[in-house]
């Protein structure tokens, strides 16, 4: 199987042993994505709707560099410090997905990277 590292210098970079994303075959596997400005390393921490949407953009980010966009996600997984955020997120999150909403998970965690309150992660599909 043969796996092609993606990255976009639009997202952040990894702040771990791991590549922003990863495609094979059809697939892109886009790892989490937290709210920090891929410019200037800013973290979004104290505001959830501009973290969400920073999140958002970031994915997006990463989908352009390969070619895609929200409409080819299949699945998400949402991470979060807090449950009572979960609203909206929800909110921002589907204005992403207006017509076909991919399957996901939301949980809650007891901590993130960095001390964010929201990661993002998702798997897309040509």
């Amino acid at each position: 199987m043969k796996k092609e590292i993606i990255n976009s210098k639009s997202a952040p970079a990894p702040i771990g042993p791991y590549n922003q994303a990863i495609k094979t075959g059809n697939l892109l596997f886009v790892s989490g994505q937290i709210p920090m400005d891929a410019h200037t390393g800013e973290l979004i921490l104290d505001d959830i709707h501009l973290a969400t949407e920073k999140v958002m953009e970031n994915l997006s980010a990463i989908l352009a560099a390969n070619n895609m966009t929200f409409e080819h996600v299949v699945k998400s997984s949402i991470f979060l410090k807090d449950m009572n955020d979960f609203s909206v997120v929800n909110e921002i999150y589907g204005k992403y997905f207006p017509d076909y909403a991919p399957a996901r998970e939301t949980v809650q965690v007891s901590g993130l990277p960095k001390n964010v309150s929201i990661e993002i992660s998702v798997i897309a599909a040509l």
